[in-house]
């Protein structure tokens, strides 16, 4: 089964590589890098903000590393940002907590990875369901989708 984000990769000609771990059901970004028998710091999730401004952005950041929004602020030039709550995920981009990928959205939002991700051949980020994870080469997807580059971790 392909998923919205897998559809949308296919569609670029971007070559990825699925992991499963739908047996699991688990969310938390450690323990699906365990699973997987992955580097945390290789295992990428997405983070959805709000800034002052009212605008939607996403954030990629591995999932050992915690988002410096002061970082992010700067970088988007917001005065303030903040992640949004939980319940708007959903309604706003159409993945549940746990498999929010950051292709395939309901929309496509500004988008900052953390430059670290380039001290890797490849990521993974989610497949936009639970339980599933794509590893790609993300270099190959910065300007395709014209991602920004910054330090956006703590």
């Amino acid at each position: 089964m392909k998923t919205n984000a897998m559809r949308i990769l296919d569609t670029k000609n971007i070559k990825y590589v699925l992991r499963d771990y739908t047996e699991t059901k688990i969310v938390k970004g450690t323990k699906i890098a365990s699973i997987l028998n992955e580097n945390p710091d290789q295992v990428f999730k997405t983070l959805v903000l709000q800034g002052k401004s009212k605008q939607y952005y996403v954030c990629i950041i591995p999932v050992s590393s915690e988002l410096d929004l002061k970082k992010v602020a700067t970088t988007l030039d917001e005065k303030k940002i903040d992640l949004i709550p939980q319940k708007e995920l959903l309604g706003l981009t159409g993945y549940v907590h746990g498999g929010c990928s950051p292709f395939g959205m309901k929309k496509q939002f500004k988008t900052i990875i953390d430059s670290s991700f380039n001290n890797f051949k490849t990521i993974m980020v989610s497949a936009g369901k639970v339980g599933l994870q794509i590893e790609l080469d993300f270099k190959e997807v910065i300007n395709i989708f014209e991602f920004i580059v910054s330090e956006i971790k703590v």
